[in-house]
């Protein structure tokens, strides 16, 4: 098995369950895991036969862009997307963090984290 990490990927979006949220927006980082086979891609060199990280951030980035009130969510779509324009996707992990979230108070950032098994 091979992991791809796509890591520390920053976003500006409107995710969050309150008015401000949803109007000022806010920064968020994105981390991903996913795993698959490399046997094929390893030995041919060829873009067909691996798993397109590239394409794997343009289906992030999409879905970053889509509004939502809960990280879950956002996760979950982005999980969704993967899963579904990936065929050579085993199992794949996504943290989604919010940068300085409005908690009444100092931190760095609040994050949800979902894994997937095909």
């Amino acid at each position: 098995m091979t992991t791809i990490e796509l890591e520390n990927m920053e976003f500006f979006g409107y995710h969050g369950c309150y008015r401000e949220e949803q109007v000022v927006g806010n920064h968020f980082v994105v981390n991903v895991r996913l795993t698959t086979s490399s046997t094929l891609a390893s030995k041919t060199d060829k873009i067909l036969d691996a798993l397109n990280y590239q394409q794997a951030y343009n289906l992030i980035k999409t879905e970053m862009a889509i509004p939502s009130h809960l990280l879950e969510h956002v996760c979950e779509r982005i999980l969704n997307s993967c899963f579904s324009s990936l065929p050579m996707l085993d199992e794949a992990w996504v943290k989604v963090s919010k940068l300085n979230p409005p908690m009444g108070g100092k931190m760095d950032r609040v994050s949800v984290t979902l894994t997937r098994k095909r």
